[in-house]
């Protein structure tokens, strides 16, 4: 009476494929992750907050994130972004990144030229060049480094604050303080005289 069809099975997975070469899932939508295009940037979340604002009906709550964005060619962004939703709170984040962008100066093979150190509040960070070693650095500066594109970097935390909001902008601090080889060498000859 009834048959028993054989159970086809697809090297592909759950995803088929029309004529067209389109994936589609298993109800036969087509996947959204097609229509999406690469952003221009890479985005990393350093931190969301859940903040209470105690009013005289209570409580209110809202979200503060911090987002970093680059493009691993030597330009990097910070942003803050605070609203009662995340995702608003995210957008508000990348616009905020997007409009504090700035390049960071390397050498030829995609490193620091000098030693340079930053300080914000309570944050003080020192980032070296190195040879050949990688990146040797952690936290929020690690996330920087690589969203930026550089490649041997050691660096050192000495903070009382563990906030990866303040370290990250103790490491933009200091980036924004790097010289190339010739301007630095013209500032130590214009001190010595």
């Amino acid at each position: 009476m009834d048959e028993v069809k054989p159970k086809v099975e697809h090297k592909t997975g759950d995803r088929r494929t029309s004529g067209g070469g389109k994936s589609f899932d298993r109800g036969g939508r087509r996947k959204p992750s097609d229509r999406r295009e690469k952003p221009e940037f890479d985005q990393k979340i350093l931190s969301i907050r859940r903040v209470t604002r105690v009013v005289s009906g209570g409580r209110r709550f809202s979200f503060s994130v911090a987002m970093l964005i680059g493009d691993k060619k030597g330009s990097v962004g910070l942003g803050v972004g605070r609203s009662s939703d995340t995702t608003l709170a995210i957008n508000k984040a990348v616009a905020s990144a997007r409009k504090h962008m700035f390049r960071i100066t390397t050498n030829k093979d995609m490193s620091l030229s000098h030693i340079v150190e930053g300080k914000f509040k309570a944050s003080r960070v020192m980032l070296m060049p190195n040879r050949g070693k990688g990146l040797v650095v952690g936290g929020a500066i690690r996330d920087i480094m690589m969203l930026g594109g550089i490649k041997n970097v050691t660096g050192k935390i000495y903070s009382r604050s563990k906030t990866h909001l303040n370290n990250a902008k103790a490491a933009v601090i200091a980036l924004q303080d790097l010289k190339t080889p010739r301007a630095k060498k013209e500032a130590v000859e214009a001190l010595a005289e």
